[in-house]
């Protein structure tokens, strides 16, 4: 099952399905992506599903759609934790006959008062090696067992962190660790150390929560004697306050930012590519840019804030750049079946340089499709005064004359018109744009008029106005 060359790079990102994929780790699947994108190696995405009880088939679909949305591909289909529990008892039962396991028969009540004692003493909970050097006959016949692994007690473990620098831990604080339960199911432990062997993993790029883990794995590769992996354990991401991240930060699933946030997958490819992680200057990368520049060194070894208000500037800069006929597509599909995709099409240029998310995006395109009577919002209702409405009666009257429908023919004559009258432009667009849309927003209202064509425009404005004269 190992995968890659000699000296080819191959990360993992290895999601627990028990939820949504959340914005950390998308963000650590982007590193190890990108890592291996880089040095033109494999990416491999592992499933770890062991825990039965919480894991399920809804938040494995959602996590393998949140990757495919951020277009994160892999390199061989995903690897299943769960399906592999016969090759973790393997492992087990090796480190057992070469002396570097051994069964423990700790009935819970001895482990219990073990921990009470340790509690009393105000030490370290942990194992305390009671059937380390024990003789296995001491044992009642069949009485159930546990493996745990025989971990060294002098020296210390070293982790040269790609990210962290140096990190050294007594070998004396880690404690001889279960890694076969009773009933023969593995440990996450053993499985994870297990998996990324045989996977032929090279680089283990995670969160800093998961550093301590390193600790207590490495002597499996070394009883073993596999090659060690590359660590790099990334800074957590925090909140724009500094707090722990959570969901009024932004800690959502990567769904939410795409269905409830309006948020296009390149946006926040480049929002979390930044975030924990810089080049120079540069704030928006290309996805070959971000390839080519990526490197551990890059990473900062502080947690990165989480910044809502950033991410949707980035958004609205991608919206503006983005596809034309795409985002009508996109847009069409949140307005409804009324939405003609064509016309959004066209009307794209003007719509989307107002809009930081498709909602807005959505939102300030729906007055092309509304039907008459015209449903006004409170504050377009308001400008729409029995002076404001005579006014738009000569407009109409003289929008009727005008021979070119177009953006700089009707920019002309409503401008020539309100100089004639005295008027600021303001005070005219005002209530033309609250009898074209039934809001007090749009896009510019030469555009508005030129999109809606001659006969909705004038049908619109004379729904408001009142006729010359009256």
């Amino acid at each position: 099952m190992a995968s890659g060359s000699e000296g080819q790079v191959v990360t993992r990102f290895a999601p627990s399905p028990t939820g949504f994929l959340h914005i950390g780790g998308a963000r650590t699947a982007l590193f190890n992506w990108l890592y291996a994108r880089h040095h033109g190696g494999k990416a491999l995405l592992r499933i770890e599903d062991t825990d039965r009880k919480r894991s399920n088939q809804e938040a494995i679909d959602a996590i393998l759609d949140g990757l495919d949305w951020l277009c994160l591909d892999y390199d061989e289909p995903p690897v299943f934790q769960s399906e592999r529990a016969v090759r973790h008892a393997e492992v087990a039962a090796e480190l057992l006959a070469s002396g570097n396991a051994y069964k423990c028969y700790a009935t819970p009540e001895e482990l219990e008062a073990m921990r009470e004692e340790q509690r009393a003493k105000k030490l370290p909970l942990r194992y305390d090696g009671r059937w380390r050097d024990r003789d296995p006959a001491d044992a009642p016949d069949d009485a159930p067992y546990v493996i745990r692994l025989k971990t060294p007690t002098e020296g210390e473990l070293v982790i040269e962190d790609r990210v962290q620098g140096r990190v050294a831990v007594k070998n004396a604080e880690i404690d001889d660790y279960i890694l076969l339960r009773g009933d023969g199911t593995p440990t996450y432990m053993l499985a994870v150390v297990v998996d990324d062997h045989d996977m032929g993993v090279t680089h283990i790029v995670r969160g800093d929560d998961h550093l301590n883990n390193a600790f207590r794995q490495l002597p499996i590769y070394h009883a073993m004697g596999w090659k060690e992996p590359v660590y790099a354990h990334i800074p957590l991401i925090h909140g724009n306050d500094g707090a722990k991240l959570s969901k009024r930060h932004g800690a959502m699933g990567v769904d939410a930012y795409r269905d409830e946030l309006g948020i296009l997958p390149e946006a926040l490819f480049n929002y979390l590519l930044r975030l924990g992680w810089g080049y120079g200057d540069q704030e928006e990368f290309t996805r070959e840019e971000a390839i080519a520049a990526f490197t551990l060194e890059g990473v900062g070894k502080s947690p990165s804030r989480f910044d809502m208000k950033k991410l949707l500037s980035m958004n609205g800069n991608y919206i503006r750049t983005a596809d034309n006929a795409r985002l009508a597509e996109l847009a069409a599909a949140e307005i409804g079946p009324q939405a003609d995709v064509a016309l959004l099409t066209e009307a794209m240029p003007v719509l989307k340089t107002r809009a930081r998310d498709l909602h807005e995006l959505a939102d300030g395109a729906a007055f092309l499709f509304k039907t008459r009577p015209l449903a006004m919002n409170e504050a377009a209702a308001a400008l729409l005064t029995d002076d404001a409405k005579a006014l738009l009666g000569e407009v109409s009257a003289r929008l009727k004359a005008e021979q070119h429908w177009t953006t700089e023919a009707l920019e002309a004559n409503l401008k020539a018109y309100a100089e004639e009258q005295g008027l600021g432009l303001g005070k005219l667009a005002q209530p033309l744009r609250a009898a074209l849309t039934g809001q007090t927003t749009s896009p510019g209202i030469f555009d508005v008029l030129a999109l809606l064509g001659r006969e909705e425009s004038l049908a619109r404005i004379d729904a408001q106005a009142l006729e010359p004269g009256k």
